[in-house]
Formats: C-alpha cells, sequence, structure tokens
C-alpha cells in the first residue's frame, strides 16, 4: 500500500477526476461507436496516473486492435479489469475479482460498450475513494 501511496501523492485531485458512464454510453451510441474508441483513451489515461506509469498505450491499443481484427481489444479489456482490480486491492478497497474475467465474456459477446460502463463505474469509484482518502493532495509533490 506504500507503493501506491508514493505514486499518487503528487497528483492533483483535479487531475483525477470521476466520468459520466450515462454521458460516455449515449455519446457511443449516438456516434455509432466513435465516441467509445476517444472514452478508451479517456480510460487509459486515467489508468496511467492511478498506476503511476505509461502502461496502457492508446496508439498501441488501436494498432494492434485493428491488425488483429479486435482480437486484442479481448486481451486488453481482460489486463484493463485485471489492472483496476489491483489498484482497488492496493489501496484497500474490496477487489473486483471477477471483472478481468467479465470484462472479456462481455466483450466476446458483442457487450464491450457494457464492459467499459462497469470499468468507468470502477475507475470513478477508486476515483472517490482517493480523493476521500489521505493518498491525494491538494499541491504536487516534487
Amino acid at each position: 500500500m506504500q507503493e501506491m501511496e508514493k505514486r499518487l501523492i503528487g497528483f492533483r485531485v483535479a487531475e483525477m477526476d470521476e466520468d459520466s458512464v450515462v454521458k460516455n454510453v449515449v455519446l457511443s451510441l449516438i456516434t455509432c461507436g466513435l465516441w467509445n474508441v476517444y472514452w478508451q483513451y479517456k480510460q487509459m489515461r486515467t489508468m496511467n496516473h492511478l498506476l503511476g506509469e505509461r502502461y496502457f498505450s492508446f496508439p498501441k491499443w488501436l494498432l494492434f486492435t485493428l491488425i488483429t481484427c479486435g482480437l486484442y481489444h479481448f486481451y486488453h479489456e481482460y489486463v484493463m479489469g485485471k489492472k483496476i482490480a489491483d489498484i482497488q486491492y492496493e489501496i484497500g478497497m474490496n477487489p473486483s475479482h471477477s471483472l478481468p474475467v467479465l470484462s472479456v465474456v462481455l466483450a466476446v459477446l458483442s457487450a464491450g460498450l457494457i464492459t467499459d460502463a462497469i470499468q468507468q463505474h470502477e475507475i470513478n469509484e477508486i476515483v472517490s475513494y482517493l480523493k476521500k482518502s489521505s493518498y491525494v493532495h491538494e499541491e504536487r509533490v516534487d
């Protein structure tokens, strides 16, 4: 838990805003999925902030997803779910152990929008928890 605290100490609360699940789902539906690509980018950016490293790469995800006709996306959804559960465990939240498998199953069943909504909800829960805890400080510490 101390390692996670060290990674998060320099973050400003404003850098870790919760993102509306409903807004993202509606915009994804209205734009026939184009917004979902941007939503993926935003989720990766937030997760990279939470992890304290550039673990997720949007260009890599986009390229590999296109090259593999979508198969890489299933792997990505599993890893995203796993990392969300890892962060939850590290900061003392009840981890969603089934999230990685659930993410893949829903993605395979063409319910990727539901996967993204569930993952965004979990990310929002982490951000909310961190805002209420001592992990996040108003001033950047260098």
